[in-house]
């Protein structure tokens, strides 16, 4: 029952980020950057107190797809927050929930899985889903930033896709390790990204939202990474994958109660089709296989 509680914490943690990301004045890059530094040393610190030791050799021997993953983790940030700023929390959510869809479609050229009849209808379904999300409403200034901003979850659904498939072949690490070297070299990474395409808005920062950075980085990642990775190794695969909806449904709730988004009918139709259809098919391949257990959290 405590991984459990545990867990949902860690999704509906997850679940929140995309209001304080609504109200961070920074470039999607830079938040994405200080979100990964502060993650980061949160995570070292824990590992520190806690005289938890990181193989060196490991590592060595995942260097390549280490890398890799790390630089699918930043673009999915950056594309996710994106997302958050061009449309509403619950559109950026559904989107970004497709990644699933992607993994099943992938699978079969990368991870060499028979794609069968019942996933092909759950991608099926999935996609019309999608389609009813992203169509619902007529053409205007506002529904073409939403049509942005679902594009800009669909990427970010790309690039967490991979992450997810990627994580698949590293080789004797833990999670909690895993995630610190691809939050620690994602950041690095965005460094000279950011100081190329944006330049350094940290110092333009307001007093606002300092404190919104801080919990973002502090809690969002790492207290969320450190629930989830704590609790999913107790877990079962099948639980796992019920427990992960907790994340879109909060983000939905919080959208339409706090927020106060508008969603249609047909949208309401579309996301439960969307997450229906990926809740079955994770449901099933979790029986098989347990993808969600090497994945980074969001």
């Amino acid at each position: 029952m405590k991984s459990k509680i545990q867990f949902l914490l860690s999704m509906v943690i997850f679940g929140t980020i995309g209001v304080f990301i609504r109200y961070i004045d920074l470039a999607s890059s830079e938040i994405a950057l200080l979100r990964g530094l502060i993650g980061s040393l949160f995570l070292i610190t824990y590992m520190l107190i806690g005289k938890k030791k990181l193989s060196w050799a490991s590592v060595k021997n995942n260097v390549y797809i280490l890398l890799l993953s790390s630089i699918t983790l930043g673009g999915n940030w950056i594309f996710l927050f994106q997302a958050y700023k061009y449309t509403t929390v619950s559109n950026a959510a559904l989107s970004y929930y497709f990644a699933p869809v992607f993994v099943l479609i992938l699978s079969p050229l990368v991870l060499k899985e028979r794609l069968s009849t019942k996933k092909l209808i759950c991608i099926l379904i999935a996609i019309i889903g999608m389609i009813l999300v992203v169509s619902s409403g007529g053409l205007s200034t506002t529904r073409l930033e939403d049509f942005i901003g679902i594009g800009y979850g669909l990427l970010a659904a790309v690039f967490y896709a991979s992450l997810m498939l990627l994580n698949k072949f590293i080789k004797n690490m833990g999670g909690l390790e895993i995630t610190l070297i691809q939050l620690g070299t994602a950041s690095f990474l965005l460094i000279p990204y950011v100081f190329i395409t944006e330049g350094f808005g940290i110092l333009e920062l307001s007093v606002s939202s300092m404190p919104l950075l801080f919990i973002l980085g502090m809690v969002h990642t790492g207290i969320g990474f450190l629930l989830f990775f704590s609790s999913m190794q107790k877990l079962s695969g099948q639980s796992i994958a019920a427990l992960s909806y907790v994340d879109p449904i909060t983000s939905l709730f919080i959208s339409t109660v706090f927020l106060h988004e508008k969603m249609t009918i047909v949208q309401l139709i579309g996301g439960a089709l969307l997450l229906g259809s990926t809740f079955i098919s994770e449901n099933h391949s979790m029986k098989l296989s347990k993808p969600f257990l090497k994945k980074t959290a969001k």
